[in-house]
C-alpha cells in the first residue's frame, strides 16, 4: 500500500528486504547535500533502510550503525555521512558533534535518531519514520518533507517512490 498527499508518502514494507530496496533507490537518486532524518523505534530498521543508501550510491562494504562511534563516513557516488543521535541527551549536545559538516557539507547525511534533535536540522531534509506494522516483518514508512512537496528537493524522489512502491521487493 502507497499513499501520497501534500508533503508525505506512506509505503508499507513486509520485508528487510523491501525496506533496504527502498534505501536502494533514494541511494541512486541522492543528491549532493540532502539530509536524510530517520526516526523510529529500536530495531525498526534504520540502519537497514541506511544500508540500502548506501548500496545505492555505491558504497563498498558493510555499513553498521555507529552508536558507539557516533559518526561513519563511507565513500561512493557521493560521501555518505552516517550519524547516530541514540545516545544523546540534547540537540546542543548532538550540535557539538560537530554536525554542521556533515549537514552543510558534500555528501548525502543520514541520521539515525533525528528526534534527538530536531531542532538543529535545515527546513528541506527527508524524513523517514519506520514503525513496526502488523507483524514481525512489517513496516510502515513515512517519508516527509519539512516542506510543501513542491517547494522540497525531495519532490522527484517521493513521486519516484509512489510510483515503484509497488514493484520493489
Amino acid at each position: 500500500m502507497t499513499s501520497l498527499s501534500t508533503n508525505s508518502l506512506q509505503i508499507v514494507s513486509n520485508s528487510s528486504e523491501f525496506t533496504q530496496n527502498l534505501g536502494r533507490i533514494i541511494g541512486e537518486q541522492a543528491s549532493d547535500g540532502d539530509v536524510v532524518l530517520l526516526t523510529g523505534e529500536l530495531g525498526a530498521g534504520k540502519t537497514c533502510l541506511t544500508q540500502g543508501i548506501a548500496l545505492g550510491l555505491g558504497v563498498e562494504g558493510y555499513v553498521r550503525s555507529p552508536t558507539f562511534v557516533l559518526m561513519t563516513r563511507h565513500h561512493g557516488r557521493l560521501t555518505l555521512h552516517h550519524v547516530d543521535l541514540y545516545r544523546m541527551a540534547s540537540a546542543a549536545e548532538a550540535w557539538d558533534l560537530g554536525l554542521d559538516e556533515q549537514l552543510f557539507g558534500e555528501g548525502i547525511c543520514v541520521i539515525e535518531w533525528a528526534d534527538r534533535a530536531s531542532e538543529i536540522f535545515p527546513e528541506d531534509c527527508l524524513w523517514i519514520d519506520l514503525e513496526y506494522g502488523q507483524d514481525s516483518d512489517g513496516r510502515e514508512i513515512i517519508l516527509e518533507t519539512g516542506v510543501p512537496i513542491e517547494e522540497s528537493r525531495f519532490q522527484p524522489l517521493l513521486t519516484l517512490l509512489a510510483e515503484k512502491s509497488a514493484t520493489i521487493s
